[in-house]
């Protein structure tokens, strides 16, 4: 059983009046019949009238505040519907239009809407109440509107009990695109998610990040506000204050709360952008307002009034400032334009909108353009009744064509083609003349599918209702005194990103950036963001990146680290530098210095080495070791020297190994000579027989020079194998890299220089109790000062090499080693070489032996006699008294030799009993 609601929309004001209803009929705005009626909502009247007695009565009133560019769009759907049955795109099924003025009031289009689900055909225009409306017939199978997202809010859940499509050319709240809520909803236009993020981006683009909002206190403004919040905020751009202002201008805080806005516009100083998300005719109080406080701001236009002609003609809009908004991407109206030309000739009876507007223009038509506009605008319904019918009316060709708005325009006409194209693939199998061969439900299925050709483009609607189209971006800008409306850019919604005809577009959108709109000053390169007390992400204070970080953009949040260590940055820098390479370049002066040093070394050793062969067979280089271990000591020389030249330069793997294990075999091999140069001379010259006996068994020259060598060899091994030297980069300086070797092991360096040190010491002990030799064999006090040049040198070395670093390191182990290498070589040669040269008279083998006598003759007289024998390969040295004995006289195998004080002996043989007779002995022997 179904229930049946009689509904009455309008109730009877005056017999009198033109405008009152006194049936339902009444109240349509516009009207043609046909075998499928689409019905309209528009907000022709930007308000209702409210009365003033007491109580309110439930009477719907007049409406008052003609809107020209909502009547365009109700022209606009008249001429698509005619278009479409002066075509053959429905084959012979004529569609129909009901239009009802909604004055922008929910209550009003709520009952437009209330008739359009009452029954077909119904008399008394009832809405049955149905628990299933599937085979219901209401009175038209689909709505165009509304054009404001508050209304179409309401009146798709009401359409949405019936699934009756609707299409609105202009309600742009992103809530709409909620199927759940709103399942008929579908819109020729983008959601506002697609407006705010444009905006957004212009806004970044442009610089701005202090900005404020004003919008209308409705679903449309709060929805629109809430949606700007949140890519605002994801874009890092601040809403410096946000003012809301009454939906309906016949609010009494209306005026009240626009002054509060334009106080705090004007309060605000950096604040130098507007977002106004409201209706135009919010917009029209709002800026003839501020142009009395002469404020001058960048003022951002929302699809609503972007395009509103009648506000571009406020006289001294230009006052304002620079207006730039987005409308509805536009397309061919050319056709539609012809209409309007035609529209003299065509009939008001059915169309009370456009009898409205010829009474306006008879009454507004001594005044000029934009008191004109103006007069129309605030003419009230109940104005017009009381003007005189016989007035002569007087047409203006070119006011309409001045106010349209090409976006919405467009966007009602492609709603009526989307309806159409659904309509055609319902009848394809169907008579349509017949108003009940389809339900609504089943004209909401084919819509969801329906493609539309549009200047050669397919659209349709995606899953959300929406048809993704694009924005014009508008720049208001005066031409020839006037302000005109251009298009100033293209943003594609799909690529978020803004498409210039050319470049002139373009420096009008560069001159944008002129205008500062932040809280704070741009942070530059170099610089970073140091959020302080407010509230506002945008606030803040400029500070500089510190070292080793930098930034190169503006308004950076934090600076990015030189993430090698290879890098550095000052402070305040806006990118990082590599950092120089520092090691001990061959071109160093400090290291040719050293290299010279080490030349001269070498050739100081191959000096030595001719002087030492060409004097090979005097006494002087044979009491020397003789010429193969002098040969292995200079060699050993030569190699310290060569070992120097590893330190310099770029370091390598190969130089790293060899530099520290040549050095110290090489000094190991030359300490290890002098050792047993050292002991042999203590053998030589000891009177001790116990000291002589240790010495005998100890003297084993090649033996202990391989043994202590080999050991050495050994701990270098070792260390290159397991804790091997590497070339490592020291970061210890800023903007600096140290190419260095790291020893790969402290400890295992700290063995190879303690072994040396060790023998060092050793050799050391032996030739210090040498030290009082004859004067002309006192090597073993020279290599006793060698000894303290060498600890000297690496006891210092110690404490600077551990505090020094930087590139030259290297060279102070290079003089360290030039140091104890240059000790030790001229204490060892250079002696005997100025004897060589110098020296030659005292370079003979008698004097050689005159003396060792002498020596020998005043050290036998301070100890006890005894029989000493030595091994005869022990010494060169004694190999050269004998060789000397043999040239000399002898008598029975006794050496005579002079004795001083006494004459020679030549014929007479000594005693073998007496005290010099054990000397000559001993001389003998050696």
């Amino acid at each position: 059983m179904a229930f049946v609601i009689f509904l009455i929309p309008c109730f009877v004001i005056s017999t009198d009046i033109a405008f009152s209803c006194q049936n339902p009929d009444d109240f349509v705005g516009a009207s043609s019949p046909g075998d499928i009626v689409i019905g309209g909502l528009f907000a022709v009247h930007s308000e209702m009238l409210h009365p003033e007695e007491d109580p309110i009565k439930p009477v719907i009133q007049n409406c008052a505040g003609f809107e020209i560019q909502v009547f365009l769009q109700t022209l606009a759907m008249i001429h698509a519907i005619e278009t479409i049955n002066n075509s053959t795109l429905l084959s012979g099924v004529t569609l129909g239009y009901e239009i009802y003025d909604t004055c922008a009031e929910v209550t009003k289009a709520m009952a437009s809407a209330l008739r359009f689900l009452s029954k077909f055909n119904s008399s008394e225009d009832a809405v049955e109440f149905k628990c299933n409306y599937s085979d219901y017939i209401p009175r038209v199978k689909a709505v165009i509107g509304a054009s404001y997202s508050e209304v179409s809010m309401a009146v798709s859940r009401l359409l949405a009990l019936q699934l009756i499509p609707q299409v609105s050319p202009a309600s742009s709240a992103e809530i709409l695109s909620d199927k759940i809520r709103f399942p008929s909803f579908f819109r020729t236009i983008p959601s506002d998610f697609h407006q705010t993020r444009a905006m957004t981006r212009l806004i970044c683009e442009s610089g701005w990040n202090w900005i404020g909002v004003i919008a209308t206190d409705d679903d449309n403004g709060r929805f629109a506000l809430e949606s700007f919040g949140v890519q605002a905020m994801a874009n890092n751009v601040c809403i410096a204050f946000k003012e809301m202002l009454p939906a309906y201008l016949s609010d009494s805080t209306f005026h009240t709360k626009v002054d509060r806005a334009i106080e705090k516009i004007v309060k605000e100083k950096r604040v130098n952008v507007i977002v106004v998300f409201m209706r135009q005719f919010h917009v029209l109080k709002l800026f003839k307002k501020a142009i009395e406080r002469n404020v001058k701001k960048i003022w951002i236009a929302s699809d609503n009034w972007s395009a509103a002609v009648k506000i571009s003609t406020i006289p001294n809009i230009r006052q304002l400032g620079t207006v730039v908004g987005f409308g509805f991407k536009s397309g061919d109206i050319s056709s539609f334009q012809e209409f309007l030309r035609n529209l003299p000739e065509k009939p008001t009876e059915n169309n009370k909108f456009l009898r409205e507007y010829i009474t306006l223009l008879s009454v507004c038509a001594h005044l000029e353009y934009h008191d004109f506009q103006t007069c129309i605008s605030n003419q009230s319904q109940d104005d017009l009744l009381e003007n005189d019918e016989s007035k002569h009316q007087i047409w203006r060709d070119d006011f309409l064509n001045a106010n349209i708005e090409p976006g919405f325009i467009h966007s009602t006409m492609l709603a009526v083609y989307a309806i159409a194209h659904a309509i055609k693939r319902q009848c394809k199998d169907r008579d349509c003349k017949d108003p009940s061969a389809f339900t609504p439900w089943e004209l909401l299925e084919e819509l969801k599918k329906v493609v539309v050709i549009d200047e050669d483009k397919q659209v349709k609607f995606d899953s959300n209702g929406d048809m993704s189209t694009s924005y014009d971006v508008l720049l208001w800008k005066e031409i020839d005194g006037h302000m005109a409306i251009t298009t100033m850019a293209e943003y594609d919604a799909d690529k978020g990103g803004f498409i210039f005809a050319d470049e002139e577009k373009k420096k009008d959108f560069l001159a944008l950036k002129k205008v500062q709109s932040t809280c704070s000053q741009h942070c530059r390169p170099g610089q970073v963001k140091k959020v302080t007390e407010s509230p506002h992400t945008c606030c803040y204070e400029c500070v500089y990146c510190p070292e080793n970080h930098y930034s190169n953009q503006t308004d950076m949040d934090y600076c990015y680290p030189c993430n090698n260590k290879t890098y550095w940055a000052p402070i305040n820098s806006t990118t990082c530098y590599r950092k120089t390479i520092y090691f001990l370049a061959w071109t160093d002066w400090f290291a040719v210095f050293l290299l010279l040093l080490s030349a001269f070394g070498v050739v100081l050793v191959l000096s030595i080495s001719v002087i030492f062969t060409k004097n090979l067979d005097t006494p002087v280089v044979k009491a020397s070791g003789g010429l193969t271990v002098c040969y292995i000591i200079l060699f050993s020389h030569f190699l310290i020297f060569l070992s120097t030249v590893f330190f310099i330069d770029i370091p390598t793997e190969f130089k790293c190994k060899t530099r520290q294990a040549l050095f110290g075999i090489s000094f190991t091999l030359c300490i290890s000579c002098i050792l047993i140069k050292s002991l042999k001379i203590l053998l030589a010259f000891s009177f001790d027989p116990k000291l002589q006996n240790f010495l005998k068994c100890m003297y084993k020259p090649i033996t202990t020079v391989v043994t202590c060598t080999g050991i050495q060899v050994i701990i270098c091994t070792f260390w290159l194998i397991f804790r091997t030297p590497f070339v490592n980069q020291n970061f210890s300086i800023p903007r600096s890299i140290i190419l260095e070797c790291n020893e790969g092991s402290i400890v295992a360096f700290g063995i190879m220089l303690g072994y040396i040190a060790a023998l060092a010491f050793i050799c050391f002990i032996f030739a210090f109790k040498g030290r009082k030799l004859p004067e002309n064999y006192n090597e073993a006090k020279f290599i006793t000062f060698g000894m303290l040049i060498y600890f000297i040198a690496w006891i210092v070395f110690i404490p600077v090499y551990a505090t020094t670093f930087g590139k030259y390191l290297p060279a102070v182990e290079i003089i360290v080693v030039l140091i104890s290498n240059y000790g030790i070589l001229c204490c060892t040669f250079l002696p005997k070489c100025y004897i060589i040269i110098y020296k030659q008279e005292t370079n003979t083998k008698s004097a050689f032996l005159k003396m060792v006598y002498t020596y020998s003759s005043k050290s036998a007289g301070s100890v006890a006699v005894s029989q000493v024998s030595l091994d005869s390969k022990s010494s060169s040295l004694r190999a050269t008294v004998t060789d000397s004995c043999k040239t000399e006289n002898s008598v029975n195998g006794n050496c005579h030799f002079p004795v001083p004080g006494q004459p020679p002996i030549k014929d007479k043989v000594l005693p073998k009993n007496s005290a010099r007779t054990v000397v000559r002995k001993r001389v003998s022997s050696i």
